[in-house]
């Protein structure tokens, strides 16, 4: 369990390393786009370019937020259950979300294989645009990872710590 739990910090910390580069390129190339804009024409591509950046640091962003208990969680009612209730709840949601986007991941390769075979190109830049839907997939697969991270600690028994 704990070299699953470092596994799982290590590739959330490198995601997210990736998706803040990816954010500042994000953020760059807005601030070029409305300086060069005042005194010559927009940057061509900008728009399909802040999509598909925007996409990778938002799927790389989604384990990390697992990881940390970064999600929004209306747990008002869940609250008021007894221990071992919370407990089920947790399992059940934590199996069910896994699943959810191990299978949400595995479809995404799909497209993005379609996407590779076809030759697929964006429209303004031409650009291939298949690696960053694996991007979007490995993040999904990232998620699922923390979530099944999550489904083992609560399936598992805890040790108690003294106190």
């Amino acid at each position: 369990m704990d070299l699953l739990m470092r596994i799982n910090k290590f590739l959330n910390k490198l995601l997210t390393l990736i998706g803040g580069l990816f954010l500042i390129g994000m953020i760059l190339l807005t601030c070029a786009n409305i300086f060069i804009r005042q005194f010559y024409i927009p940057i061509r591509g900008t728009f399909e370019l802040m999509g598909y950046a925007g996409a990778v640091v938002t799927a790389f962003a989604l384990g990390y937020t697992q990881f940390t208990n970064g999600h929004i969680a209306v747990d008002i009612l869940v609250n008021t259950y007894p221990k071992p209730l919370k407990r089920i709840v947790s399992i059940i949601n934590h199996g069910v979300c896994c699943t959810f986007f191990l299978i949400a991941s595995w479809q995404i390769i799909q497209k993005a294989l379609i996407l590779k075979n076809a030759g697929e190109l964006s429209e303004t830049l031409r650009i291939i645009y298949y690696p960053f839907t694996f991007a979007v997939a490995f993040g999904c697969f990232i998620l699922a990872l923390a979530l099944f991270t999550d489904f083992l600690k609560a399936v598992l028994p805890q040790k108690e710590s003294a106190k």
